[in-house]
């Protein structure tokens, strides 16, 4: 049983709706649970909320060389999320959202899902997200790396479509706390595609994805990965921070491992679950609006991120499937591959085609 308070009803009435109050702002829409999560998870607390804003927001005079573009308090508060209410931490990771965007300019100019090489991405899956979210909440993006036609798409506009579609998700203040997972099936992805992920571009994704934006990403999950792609990871792991790698799971064609992690009723069939095939269009059409069209230019009223507001999950719409590359796991008796600490870490290149 509960402490029994001593108040009069009515200013137990008038404490509760102060604290529904302090809640309602920054913390509305958050599901009783989700708010408990994000107490015990992130140390986010409703009473000190905004002092944990404004010291993280006092701290942007110490980086002059920085144009902090976006300061209010909702967008503050989700790099708080992202490194659990540590403010030096939120601070840095702030600084380092808009380092990255200053020192990459081309990349985020007209930085719209109708931006021509962005929209071309979208529309081949990149990346694909899934309606429905797993048992924690998190929300699960799909790569099917095979459908990248290099001369159709650059690897930078692929990356620019990713690094879209979170700054849409990331509006959504369950997805702040829940966070995502990651999906990347390398079925028929060549060793000539591979060839094309040189360290500088690999590199570009690393800073972007895991220094450089506030999400909480709970797996990086590889599926069908060739022998190449190993060696690509090799490449990489020197850029990787300890907790990341910890969280990249390595499956090969043995989907037991991948469903120990994600439930199967959460996956499309291609990862041996039980949702239907994954719609390829589902979230180019989410974000290009109803007008979309795989086949001719689009001309619906262009998507701005920066001004979105999170509608993800009631415009993502039911529609035939498009064709696609398909995956060949199977799923069979087999334990889970996890990378160790310890190997090779190599960082010279280890594709290349003469």
């Amino acid at each position: 049983m509960g402490p029994v308070s001593l108040l009069p009803k009515y200013q137990q009435l008038n404490t509760w709706k102060g604290d529904l109050a302090k809640m309602t702002h920054l913390q509305a829409g958050l599901s009783p649970e989700t708010i408990e999560k994000a107490r015990l998870e992130l140390n986010e607390n409703p009473d000190i909320l905004h002092q944990d804003i404004q010291q993280v927001r006092d701290m942007i005079i110490t980086r002059p060389d920085i144009g902090f573009l976006r300061t209010d308090d909702a967008f503050i508060l989700r790099f708080l999320r992202a490194r659990k209410f540590h403010q030096a931490d939120a601070f840095r990771l702030l600084a380092q959202y808009f380092q990255y965007r200053q020192l990459n300019l081309d990349m985020f100019k007209n930085f719209k899902a109708d931006d021509p090489g962005i929209k071309r991405a979208l529309i081949d899956g990149f990346p694909g997200v899934l309606e429905n979210r797993d048992h924690y909440g998190r929300k699960i993006l799909l790569l099917f790396a095979a459908n990248w036609d290099q001369s159709r798409n650059s690897f930078t506009d692929i990356l620019r479509a990713i690094l879209l579609s979170l700054e849409v998700l990331i509006e959504d203040p369950e997805l702040q706390i829940n966070g995502f997972l990651l999906i990347i099936d390398w079925s028929n992805f060549s060793f000539k595609q591979a060839s094309k992920l040189t360290p500088s571009i690999l590199r570009l994704a690393i800073e972007g994805l895991q220094d450089s934006f506030p999400a909480r990403f709970g797996g990086v999950h590889f599926v069908n990965q060739p022998w190449y792609i190993h060696a690509l990871y090799t490449l990489i792991k020197p850029f990787l921070k300890d907790k990341t790698r910890k969280r990249i799971f390595l499956h090969g064609n043995n989907l037991n491992s991948l469903h120990q992690l994600i439930h199967p009723e959460f996956l499309p069939s291609e990862f041996g679950g039980t949702l239907p095939p994954y719609d390829m269009g589902t979230w180019a059409r989410t974000l290009l609006g109803p007008d979309y069209s795989d086949e001719n230019d689009y001309t619906h009223t262009s998507y701005n991120a920066m001004h979105v507001k999170h509608t993800s999950s009631n415009l993502e719409r039911e529609c035939s499937p498009k064709p696609m590359k398909r995956s060949q796991s199977v799923v069979e008796a087999g334990t889970l591959k996890h990378e160790e600490k310890g190997e090779n870490e190599n960082t010279q290149p280890l594709l290349a085609l003469d």
